[in-house]
């Protein structure tokens, strides 16, 4: 029998099935997704400037960009519709920065789930063994999940900055041709934005996952087992002090006021015999 087939017969991938090895392994897939959908982008547009004098007219202007965004360096030529001249262009806007620290947190978060994840399978024991691996497990997921929130919400706005400095009709602006009413100027395609808004998707859903993912870390850790041990030693202290104290049924039973049925029968036995009393006196008369 091969080695991963005795794993598989011994019960070492059952920790899939504990949440904790669980979520790693979601947050692993979509890791993948996050940076495969925002880092292996590619778009463009296309515009059409009809000059009135149709050989210097240009229906067809590709304009291509991509990951990581430096639109200022994407550069085209558009005709002036005044000879053959051409007019050099530039998009405007920069979301590099967003985009590569939102693709990188994603590419982190990839190689330490799939350690993580590995740890739980095949060496849980070691895992458990101190609370140094359970403290360290904690931190990192605390930070990444602050990561994903920031990372997502940089690359949110970085993407609407990146839809309109992309948007045909504010690159037609920067044309000087279009701006003769005589010239006529179109947008003949848009840039497809869907692989982006897919990747600010799974940026959120990365930092939800990372998020729910504190509280089954931090129940690995020597902190919350601490925390158990401290809640249930004045429990039994309360419960051990109510045991002891004035609520024992043997001494209420031996002293309470149950005992004195004797005394209140002597006393009856006192009080029967007063009739006796008056017997005597009418003797006398």
């Amino acid at each position: 029998m091969d080695p991963v087939s005795q794993l598989a017969s011994a019960g070492t991938f059952r920790a899939l099935k504990e949440p904790l090895a669980f979520l790693r392994a979601l947050e692993w897939l979509f890791a993948i997704f996050a940076f495969a959908t925002c880092g292996g982008y590619s778009g463009g547009l296309r515009l059409s400037v009809d000059c009135v004098n149709k050989t210097e007219s240009n229906l067809s202007i590709d304009i291509a960009f991509a990951y990581p965004f430096r639109l200022q360096q994407v550069t085209f030529e558009v005709p002036t519709c005044e000879g053959k001249e051409r007019q050099k262009l530039a998009l405007i806007g920069d979301s590099s920065s967003s985009a590569e620290f939102f693709v990188t947190v994603a590419v982190f978060a990839f190689l330490y789930s799939l350690a993580a994840t590995v740890v739980y399978i095949f060496f849980q024991n070691k895992y458990r063994e101190n609370n140094r691996g359970p403290l360290i497990d904690f931190i990192v997921t605390v930070v990444f999940s602050f990561l994903w929130l920031v990372g997502s919400s940089a690359w949110a706005k970085g993407l609407s900055d990146v839809k309109v400095a992309t948007d045909p009709k504010e690159v037609l602006l920067l044309v000087s041709a279009c701006k003769q009413p005589s010239n006529k100027c179109m947008a003949v395609h848009s840039p497809v934005m869907s692989s982006l808004n897919t990747s600010v998707v799974f940026g959120f859903l990365n930092f939800i996952l990372w998020a729910g993912n504190i509280w089954f870390v931090f129940k690995e850790t020597g902190w919350h087992s601490s925390g158990q041990r401290y809640l249930s030693d004045p429990m039994e202290k309360h419960s051990s002090s109510y045991n002891q104290g004035g609520y024992n049924q043997d001494s209420y039973g031996s002293s309470g006021g149950y005992g004195q049925q004797a005394s209140l029968g002597a006393s009856s036995d006192e009080f029967g015999q007063q009739p006796s009393g008056p017997t005597s006196f009418t003797n006398q008369i």
